[in-house]
């Protein structure tokens, strides 16, 4: 009896040992996989801190071509990894899962006719055909890819959010979504979609020309397709719109920041021109804004350009179309004229990179380094004359875009380290980093260099 039980026990323990070998064999597998990727980019700047930095991925040496790809339309928003693929979305109202390695489409679905005919907007605006322009976004709780599309059935605009499943494309969320009030011909979803706690949040602008009957909002809805939904709307009879391209800064407690750009009134302070900071419920918390505000507004030349970057020092660095640069406590942004710090820096469009303290700013003469003190206070470091993408940052370089070519600059100097060519692309496009790859959204479609 003892025997058979020792023969029992050792049939038992290989079967174990064998079983073991087969799981560790997979997991091997699912680390190289995930290695491949690196740590993933979900939403545009790769998280929702809009950080545009990865320290997962490979350091940079010098640049290969690995693809190219020609799509249905222009791609104006960030590609982004959703599980296994890379997702780009086009103005075509289309949305791209291409395979990372190859290119190769693994599902695409065309969601709605753009519209074209610029009479049925209230400004002819500066993309045509348009329809999907903000970022994606990717849940992974709900697998879900997010995007926002623009269309119209008669003469009736409709803005629509989809949420597609990541693995195959198919439709399993379709809601119109609205700014309340508001003209739709008026608005635009430019700002890139957010995903946090069980929603998505969506920001809303007006077209270029600032036309119509537009204000700026944000919009919560839940990503399980739960009916309801909460919005921000910014108090002003009008525009107030809150665009830039990297949409709201999502802080590790849930609450969203924003930079809202210029409202009508020059008389009555209306929450425009500011940064503001919004409760998960769309809630507004606190804000900052310049004690210029009346002249901003009455110029254009107001904070909404540039999406908040968020530091590690425990300040947000704002730069918006004034040049102007403000450092702004986090936990309390101050009101009016509430800065900690300011002084001239850049015009600055678009979305930074942020490396602790360090702030990469996409101005509109070069990316220029800023960096953040503990107390508030900041310095200039370096410019990069004439590139003036929105920057990304890798181990060993930052990567940004200008006059059809990818930049690797050093993050030290601004030295440029390398180059190669991408053709046109949009004025706000910014890279993607994933593994040993960086992705690049085109006039055309997408272009992929290895990071050899």
């Amino acid at each position: 009896m003892q025997g058979g039980a020792v023969t029992g026990q050792g049939s038992r323990r290989a079967r174990t040992i064998s079983r073991m070998r087969r799981i560790l064999s997979v997991a091997g597998v699912l680390l190289l996989a995930i290695a491949t990727l690196g740590a993933g980019w979900p939403t545009d700047h790769g998280d929702n801190l809009r950080s545009g930095s990865s320290a997962s991925a490979a350091p940079f040496r010098h640049f290969g071509a690995a693809f190219s790809r020609t799509l249905d339309g222009a791609v104006y928003g960030s590609p982004i990894q959703a599980g296994r693929f890379v997702v780009v979305a086009t103005e075509n109202n289309t949305v791209y899962a291409l395979d990372p390695a190859t290119g190769a489409t693994r599902w695409s679905r065309h969601l709605r006719t753009p519209i074209s005919d610029s009479s049925m907007l209230a400004c002819p605006g500066n993309i045509s055909p348009t329809g999907i322009t903000g970022s994606p976004a990717y849940d992974s709780v709900t697998g879900r890819v997010f995007v926002v599309t623009v269309t119209a059935v008669g003469r009736v605009v409709k803005h629509e959010i989809w949420g597609l499943a990541a693995s195959t494309g198919a439709t399993v969320m379709n809601r119109r979504v609205e700014v309340p009030g508001t003209e739709p011909k008026a608005q635009q979803q430019r700002a890139a979609l957010a995903v946090d706690r069980g929603n998505v949040y969506i920001a809303f602008g007006g077209l270029a020309g600032d036309c119509g009957n537009y204000r700026g909002a944000v919009i919560s809805l839940k990503t399980d397709g739960r009916l309801g939904g909460v919005a921000y709307v910014v108090p002003t009879s009008r525009e107030g719109a809150i665009w830039a391209p990297g949409g709201p800064v999502v802080a590790p407690n849930g609450d969203l920041f924003v930079a809202v750009g210029n409202g009508e009134s020059v008389t009555r302070y209306d929450l425009t021109d500011s940064v503001t900071r919004l409760s998960p419920t769309m809630k507004r918390l606190d804000y900052f804004a310049p004690r210029s505000w009346a002249s901003d507004n009455r110029q254009d030349l107001d904070l909404g350009s540039m999406t908040p970057a968020y530091t590690s020092t425990g300040f947000i660095l704002q730069v918006g179309k004034s040049g102007t640069g403000y450092t702004l406590r986090i936990n309390h942004l101050g009101g009016i004229g509430g800065q900690v710090s300011s002084r001239e820096l850049c015009a600055a469009f678009g979305v930074s990179a942020v490396t602790g303290g360090s702030v990469y700013l996409p101005c509109t003469t070069g990316v220029t380094r800023v960096d953040v003190r503990s107390n508030g206070t900041f310095v200039r470091i370096w410019s990069a004359a004439g590139i003036p993408g929105s920057p990304v940052a890798g181990p060993g370089a930052l990567y940004s875009l200008g006059g059809g070519n990818l930049y690797a600059l050093n993050g030290h100097n601004g030295a440029v380290i390398g180059r190669i060519r991408t053709g046109s692309t949009t004025r706000f496009a910014s890279p993607m980093l994933l593994g040993n790859r960086i992705y690049v959204g085109t006039t055309s479609g997408l272009v992929a260099a290895t990071l050899n």
